[in-house]
């Protein structure tokens, strides 16, 4: 009989990852595809052309030689295959080598997603539903990140990836100058405090790729073709060449398909990979180097790959005394466990950010791709409400159900003599008061709520449609509920007033001169805007509380570019590089007032000059005034606006400018994400400072003097800038054309001939007053109420989700030292917060994607000068349950429910440990013994009393204990302590 081979295994696998004597470098060789999900080419294109090849092609070459490794990255792809193309054979052979370690995959989420404009629960919901399919089909939890494409870093990614249990973090795309210095000062690695609030308790360490980034040096001039992407660099290690679209070539033959690895040319190949190894090996403060092989598309043919990279290691191990390096294939995981056994001590870095870097965009067929998924969810969701909310046998009997999730998506058609109903749903977790708007074709309407009250309610004409109406409703609803409301022509009894329109004459702003100058103001409970008559713009904004006013104009500008590449830098899909400062794009403004008793409405339309017959851009503003009864305090407190822009001329990139008399010295703030703030001090640069003090604006942004701050709040992400004191601009459309190569081939020049409907919200204030309501208000923008109308009589339907089991992130919206008393920490009950769902039996607290207990989760902890002790780090995660209840009519259960639910959780927390939550090993039943019972198992720490109370517990023989042996015990142990007290009572 053979001796067991595990035992002896694992003693060579330390043995390779710890440190060897000497300074020889260790160069770690690992395997990659990047795999854009979208971009040029559709998903589908993709698969067809190579995606589908990399993952047959991977697997079934790993399989062939033992030191083979690769990553995997964007579970899209890997989902796509596994589901349609992979053999069983294949899948048990995905099961081997993640069991011998020698497939791995990093990050887990769904996408290599944006870090710049993206928000943080989107970020989350994506990477939760990779991690959640790799949980579920390999028992397998990523704990190292390869962000090695999203263009620029943003400070959110690395806390999200620490909250997720990760125990690194890889970024690529940096300021290339600031990467520069990096490099040169070997400081591409640190241990990363993303979150100040968080700091040091989800730290992360963090390796930035050195100027080559994440695709394989290609110096060596073998190639079949020509330079590589015209860099005037040839191809070196990519023995299966580049993937071509949309089919592979019949004849096998790829462009740039490198030489073979031959006896004449494998010294070559050698010389030139340990020089680069060498070089960037200078670069870091450890003698491990990481070196990505692979880059975009790349692994279609692993046969080819393999096979000739297996000839170049082998022959620099047998020669590694002359050449001073050894290399092996590796994971990600196998770097960061080098890295992490030479307990050096790494600097902190603290939450700021690596942004700017860089724009992006998808090739026209992507973006109809993105647009087709995205109306298939919207049309889904849609549905499932509507059957919740409705009888849907009825609504087929008498109409259709229409749901919106902007305003004025569509109209109530044939609304004169029919009632309607409107359905709104709030998906905030608090109360709101806001209005929502639909169009309607009769001016005369009223509005009621279920029990037949009047609503107040507003209708005006439409600034969209002459033969429209747009009817605004006041809606009171709590957090996650619905309201339906009725629709009804005029009865006698109107509940809705009538905004009334006068339009003012259209103004030369040229001309105006300071003399003669005539304000008008609009005015509600919490501000009174100034416009200027003599040029129908904005004047000033007072903030009646405290009675300080601010000056305050509005205009849009043009940035005039370069799309000419014989003529300089251009501006594109990836740069933004105006030739000059932007120009104003209008000589004349018109103006419509449009006021009722709940809301004031001013139209601004912006003209090239006083004759022009159509304008390109205008502003809608609106602000509130909230009846007496109603909690209005948002509603108040912000100035919304609505923008329409475009279409523009070519090689335009439209702005609005704000500008105030604010004394903010530049300084500009924007967001992470929707989750922290950045301070962005206005730098000069020897070139293109004005881009370069561009920044991503996810959800909020401000500005602010000593007293005084000016917020805007997002529906979008949008680019912005203060480019001179007291001023914030946004970069609301772009219109580009260029003549490089590059675009031209691959259909991304951006010529966006669209009109775009950009939202953006005011509130302006002391810092104490906007504190208290940016982050709600921007919450409230970002998740809109629900509407959903049509000419129904429905009736409410219940529905059959399942909420035994709820997965609950709880938030708080404030960072530390953020506000006196908003920063507080917050007490939850979360029997409240659930008991319209059962009641709470169980609570665990789970890693950010859920697939963590945190219990049983330890972080590696980095060595820094703040801590300098090295192991294992507790997990905290602030906002992250997951939930048992127990559905119930009343809101307790019994002490012996109470017992049997306690029962049955304490068996699973120690079941799920291994992955196998119906049965608990023996590692798993000692745990539950130490935890759940120290006092009565006094020798549970005696392996031979854990190997006794094991063998008696398995009943049937199958080396596991079960729920129904584990009752047994309990029960067993229970009459014991029954007899027990029994005997003590009688004495």
């Amino acid at each position: 009989m053979a001796a067991p081979r595990v035992p002896l295994l694992l003693p060579l696998l330390i043995l390779a990852l710890l440190p060897r004597a000497g300074g020889d470098l260790r160069a770690f060789v690992v395997a990659h595809s990047h795999m854009d999900v979208g971009w040029v080419y559709t998903v589908q294109e993709s698969m067809h052309a190579y995606a589908a090849n990399v993952y047959t092609t991977a697997v079934e070459e790993l399989m062939k030689g033992k030191q083979r490794k690769f990553i995997a990255v964007e579970q899209e792809f890997f989902r796509l295959w596994w589901d349609v193309v992979a053999t069983d054979t294949h899948k048990q052979q995905v099961h081997q080598l993640l069991q011998e370690g020698r497939l791995e995959f990093v990050i887990g989420g769904q996408v290599m997603h944006d870090e710049a404009v993206t928000l943080i629960d989107d970020q989350i919901l994506q990477l939760t539903e990779g991690h959640g399919f790799l949980y579920e089909t390999f028992g397998f939890r990523p704990q190292f990140s390869w962000h090695v494409d999203p263009f620029g870093a943003s400070a959110t990614t690395p806390t999200l990836f620490a909250l997720s249990g990760f125990n690194a973090h890889l970024i690529s795309r940096i300021d290339y100058d600031l990467k520069a210095d990096m490099q040169k000062n070997k400081k591409l690695q640190f241990v990363w405090q993303g979150s100040p609030s968080l700091s040091e308790r989800e730290e992360i360490f963090t390796h930035v790729m050195d100027q080559y980034s994440y695709c394989t040096p290609s110096q060596l001039p073998f190639s079949n073709s020509i330079p590589l992407l015209s860099s005037g660099m040839w191809s070196g290690f990519y023995w299966n060449g580049f993937a071509t679209f949309p089919d592979p070539p019949k004849d096998g033959v790829y462009p740039n398909m490198s030489l073979p690895v031959t006896d004449s040319n494998l010294h070559q190949y050698a010389q030139t990979m340990v020089a680069n190894i060498k070089e960037r090996a200078a670069w870091f403060r450890t003698s491990d180097v990481l070196w990505p092989w692979g880059c975009d598309k790349q692994f279609f043919n692993a046969s080819v790959q393999y096979r000739n990279m297996d000839l170049l290691l082998d022959y620099i191990n047998k020669h590694s005394a002359e050449f001073g390096v050894t290399v092996q294939y590796a994971t990600v995981g196998d770097y960061f466990r080098a890295v992490y056994s030479r307990n050096l001590t790494w600097e902190i870095r603290n939450s700021q950010d690596f942004l700017p870097y860089s724009t992006g965009t998808e090739s026209p067929k992507v973006t109809d791709m993105y647009l087709t998924n995205l109306m298939y969810g919207v049309f889904n969701v849609k549905k499932l409400m509507a059957s919740i909310i409705f009888d849907m046998n009825n609504a087929k009997k008498n109409g259709e159900v229409y749901s919106s999730v902007y305003p004025k998506d569509s109209g109530i058609s044939g609304a004169k003599d029919v009632d309607q109903y409107v359905v709104v749903y709030n998906p905030l977790a608090w109360n709101i008061t806001t209005f929502v708007s639909v169009s309607v074709s009769n001016l005369a309407v009223s509005v009621y709520d279920e029990l037949g009250h009047p609503v107040p309610a507003q209708v005006q004409s439409s600034a969209e449609s002459p033969s429209t109406y747009d009817l605004y409703i006041l809606v009171a609803i709590n957090g996650l509920s619905y309201r339906k409301y009725s629709v009804k022509p005029l009865d006698g009894k109107q509940s809705a007033f009538t905004g009334r329109s006068i339009k003012y004459k259209r103004r030369d702003i040229t001309r105006a001169g300071q003399q003669g100058r005539q304000l008008f103001p609009v005015v509600n409970n919490c501000y009174q805007v100034l416009f200027d008559q003599n040029t129908n713009l904005m004047h000033s904004i007072t903030e009646r509380e405290t009675n300080r006013t601010v000056e305050l104009t509005q205009e849009f500008l043009e940035y005039h570019v370069n799309g000419d590449t014989m003529k300089g830098p251009i501006s594109d899909n990836y740069l933004f590089g105006p030739n000059a400062s932007a120009l104003p794009v209008s000589k004349a403004v018109g103006l419509e007032l449009v006021s009722g008793h709940l809301m004031t409405e001013i139209r601004q339309y912006f003209y090239s000059n006083v004759t022009s017959q159509d304008y390109i851009y205008a502003v809608y503003t609106r602000i509130y005034t909230v009846p007496e009864g109603y909690d209005g305090k948002l509603l108040c407190h912000r100035i919304e606006q609505e923008y329409s822009v475009g279409p523009l001329e070519l090689n335009r990139e439209a702005v609005l400018r704000t500008s105030t008399n604010l004394n903010t010295k530049q300084l500009l703030y924007t967001d992470n994400n929707g989750y922290q703030m950045q301070k962005r001090p206005f730098k000069a640069y020897v070139n293109n400072t004005v881009a370069r003090n561009y920044y991503p604006m996810v959800q909020t942004a401000y500005i602010e003097d000593d007293t005084t701050r000016l917020m805007l709040l997002a529906e979008r992400a949008h680019g912005v800038s203060s480019q001179g004191n007291g001023q914030v601009e946004v970069m609301l459309h772009r219109r580009l054309w260029n003549n490089l190569e590059w675009n031209l081939s691959n259909n991304l020049t951006l010529n966006d001939s669209s009109v775009v409907r950009p939202v953006i919200w005011l509130i302006l204030g002391t810092k104490a007053v906007t504190n208290v309501l940016y982050r709600t208000s921007g919450l409230a923008l970002e998740h809109r109420p629900v509407v959903m109308f049509g000419a129904l009589s429905g009736k409410w339907k219940q529905g059959d989700a399942d909420f035994s089991r709820v997965l609950l992130r709880i938030r708080h919206l404030y960072e530390v030292g953020e506000d006196p008393v908003l920063s507080k920490p917050v007490m939850v009950d979360l029997k409240s917060l659930l008991k319209e769902l059962g009641s709470v039996v169980v609570v665990e607290e789970r890693s950010l994607t859920g697939t963590w207990d945190v219990n049983t989760l330890k972080r590696w902890k980095w060595k820094t000068a703040q801590y300098p002790s090295k192991g294992d780090a507790k997990m905290m995660v602030p906002f992250q349950f997951n939930l048992r209840t127990k559905p119930d009519s009343s809101s307790n259960m019994s002490q012996l429910e109470t017992a049997m639910g306690m029962t049955i959780a304490v068996f699973d927390k120690y079941a799920k440990t291994d992955g196998n939550r119906q049965t608990l090993s023996k590692a798993e039943l000692k745990t539950l013994l130490e935890k759940e019972l120290p006092n009565f198992l006094k020798s549970g720490k005696d392996k031979d009393a854990i190997d006794r109370v094991f063998k008696d517990l398995d009943e049937n023989g199958d080396s596991q204990v079960d729920f129904k042996e584990f009752v047994i015990f309990v029960a067993a142990l229970t009459c014991c302590c029954h007899k027990y007290f029994e005997q003590n009572a009688a004495k």
